[in-house]
């Protein structure tokens, strides 16, 4: 594959299942002051059922504004994003968003109400089916004993695990995180990685993730793409079933890490795919 090429990488040589998301050729503009910004340009990648992919690259690189894309909130000006074989035209209790600021929970209400006001707010639910998917959620995330808690009780780690229930219990086609953890501090961080996956192993939702840290993303993720600086264009993707939470102090590990960092800063393109299945 060469880096012309506009097809989204394949999960699989000869795979038949269809893809749960599909980004195609997607370019991303904005607006600034005189100017009009090009965030991605021709960016194509699949997400298939239960895949933790991430989107990596430096800061810049239209990472957070494809997934406010993929979230509906912003329309491509070339290109093409579909779920379930369908266009995404806006935004939709199909994809729900994890944002960095994890502290924007209503203080007013309990955590149990927290997680449940947006089942109740789309109407999908009842308050007390809401309010038991709550329950169930809060377990989940190990925060039961804190459901009729305030915000202000908890810690930052623990406001977002609420943010994360709240997420999940929506039971979106795709769960979208923008730099989930990055606020918080490197120990937290990595439990909250740790919970994270714990959490995926239980429920196996789909997880479409942005990062500026390849550790993360070698944590976090079974599929990375690669992402250039500014305008963001698919550099590469890397897939991978093996990596686990006690190899990042391994070889192998710290290898990837420092072949992912050339990928992403060589200055010729590069559109490759690299399979550690």
């Amino acid at each position: 594959m060469d880096g012309t090429s506009t097809e989204p990488f394949s999960r699989a040589a000869g795979s038949t299942q269809a893809p749960l998301l599909s980004v195609k050729g997607v370019t991303l503009e904005y607006a600034a002051p005189g100017r009009i910004v090009r965030a991605t340009q021709n960016v194509s990648f699949d997400v298939w059922e239960a895949d933790r992919f991430i989107l990596l690259g430096a800061s810049g690189c239209g990472k957070s504004t494809l997934l406010k894309a993929v979230g509906g909130f912003l329309a491509p000006a070339e290109g093409q994003i579909l779920l379930d074989g369908r266009p995404v035209t806006g935004p939709g209790s199909d994809r729900v968003v994890v944002f960095q600021e994890f502290d924007q929970l209503p203080p007013w209400k309990t955590i149990r109400e927290n997680v449940a006001f947006p089942v109740r707010v789309s109407g999908r639910l009842g308050r007390k089916e809401a309010l038991e998917r709550a329950d169930y959620y809060l377990e989940k995330v190990g925060l039961s004993r804190f459901a009729g808690a305030y915000p202000n009780a908890l810690s930052g780690g623990m406001k977002q695990r609420v943010a994360i229930a709240r997420a999940l219990a929506m039971e979106p086609r795709v769960l979208l995180m923008d730099e989930p953890f990055a606020a918080l501090d490197a120990l937290t961080r990595r439990k909250m990685q740790e919970e994270l996956l714990a959490l995926w192993e239980e429920v196996r939702f789909t997880l479409l993730f942005v990062t500026h840290s390849i550790e993360e993303a070698l944590v976090v993720g079974n599929r990375i793409a690669l992402l250039s600086p500014h305008p963001g264009r698919m550099r590469a993707e890397i897939n991978s079933h093996e990596w686990d939470l006690q190899s990042g102090g391994s070889p192998e590990f710290q290898s990837a890490a420092t072949r992912i960092h050339r990928l992403l800063f060589d200055e010729a393109p590069i559109a490759t795919e690299i399979d550690h299945a």
